[in-house]
């Protein structure tokens, strides 16, 4: 399993959707494995459940797959406290600050999101797989 890159849920969520060019592109890059945070996990169920209408055991089996394939870490009061301090310093979205702060207290290289591509925050390069 890969673990110097994390997914944000805006790539994981393309292995669910409509839209087969990024659902392939999502699916090489998770092939391999790689990090997410439990608020990843939390805003894909919200996804799944809300915006796509999957009943409950298509939202965990969805889960479950993900769960599978990435290692999983907490999010703790010191991503918090850091996911702050980053969305402050960067004028980024409290959550996106987050996804940050987990990112790198994993020890990941590489951060994939459609959001905030191309910046690097202290070793952490944030990359949007669907760019050109």
């Amino acid at each position: 399993m890969r673990v110097d890159v994390f997914f944000d849920s805006n790539v994981v969520l393309y292995l669910f959707g409509s839209d087969s060019d990024k659902a392939v592109r999502a699916e090489q890059l998770l092939t391999d494995g790689g990090v997410v945070s439990v608020q990843v996990l939390n805003e894909v169920a919200n996804v799944a459940l809300r915006k796509m209408r999957k009943p409950w055991a298509q939202a965990r089996e969805m889960l479950n797959g993900i769960r599978a394939n990435c290692r999983v870490v907490p999010v703790t009061i010191e991503t918090h406290e850091r996911g702050l301090a980053i969305a402050e310093r960067y004028q980024l979205q409290v959550y996106d600050g987050m996804i940050v702060s987990a990112a790198q207290l994993a020890g990941c290289a590489v951060l994939y999101s459609e959001d905030m591509h191309g910046l690097v925050i202290d070793g952490l390069t944030l990359r949007n797989p669907y760019a050109a």
